[in-house]
Parts: structure tokens; sequence; C-alpha cells
């Protein structure tokens, strides 16, 4: 029964790596005309790094169960890179700041302008901002999909 809903498991981790996205989007957004942040320093543009985290190989999966034999040079090696057994947690996602150089404005009236009246604006770009929104949106509809899906599935083997 445990593999019937791991599919469910597996899209909430989807979407909380999307709703990370949205939030760290909303972020971006919201500062990007801020000069300073609450350190004093400009706002640093915020991105979620994924990674899948790394697990057993195929053969750790079946060795639990049955003796794993190639017999024939047709068979799958189960040494084979990329070939991972399930697990509970599939993605660590976490927030980075893009350490990519601030903007330098002319504006000699503003108050944070430097000597030779510039200012440091946020390294944060609207339009790369909104498609990122469009892409987390997308993928997490997509996950709400794949949701749906799995329940119709274990809804109609329930009802076998």
């Amino acid at each position: 029964m445990e593999n019937i809903f791991s599919s469910f498991a597996f899209s909430a981790q989807g979407l909380s790596v999307q709703r990370m996205r949205l939030s760290s989007v909303a972020k971006n957004i919201a500062n990007a005309d801020t000069t300073r942040d609450e350190r004093g320093q400009v706002y640093r543009r915020e991105v979620v790094v994924v990674r899948a985290r790394q697990r057993g190989t195929f053969e750790d999966a079946l060795q639990l169960s049955l003796p794993l034999a190639r017999s024939s040079p047709s068979h799958v090696d189960p040494e084979t890179p990329g070939l991972r057994a399930p697990d509970d947690q599939i993605l660590k996602a976490q927030v980075a700041r893009d350490n990519s150089p601030p903007r330098m404005v002319y504006d000699p009236t503003h108050p944070d302008a430097n000597a030779e009246g510039y200012v440091q604006m946020p390294n944060v770009n609207i339009v790369t901002e909104m498609v990122e929104m469009i892409s987390a949106q997308r993928a997490f509809e997509a996950n709400t999909g794949v949701i749906a899906a799995a329940k119709n599935i274990a809804r109609d083997s329930l009802e076998i």
C-alpha cells in the first residue's frame, strides 16, 4: 500500500519546492528597487537551489527481496549509475543568494549615491523574475495534476 501513495509524497515535495521558488521571486520583485536591506547592504537576489538526494542503487533495493544475478549480456547491470531505489525524500531545496555584482545606476541626487554619483541597486532583473515566476507556476500546476492523477489511480485500485 505504501507504494501506491508514494507519488503523493513526491508531488508534495515538488509543490514545496515550487512554493519556495514563488516566495523567492516575490521577495526579489518586492526588493528590486531597494538600495539597502536590514543590514545596510545592497539586496542580493534569492535563488532556490534544488538537488536530487543520493539514494541507494537499484541492486540495493532488490537485494532485500531477491538475489540479483546477471545471467545474460542483455540484462541491466545493477551497478549502472542512475538506477536508484525509492526513498522518502528525493529533493533537497535551499535558498541561496546570487552573488553577481549589483547594478550601478547613475543618480547623484540619491542619498545612497557614492562620490561618483552611482547607486548600487539590487542584482534583480524583473523580466528574469517574471520568467522564473511563470516557470514555477507551471511546475506547480504540473505537480497538482500528478496528485489528481495519483488520487484517481489510488481510488480506482481500491475499488477493485
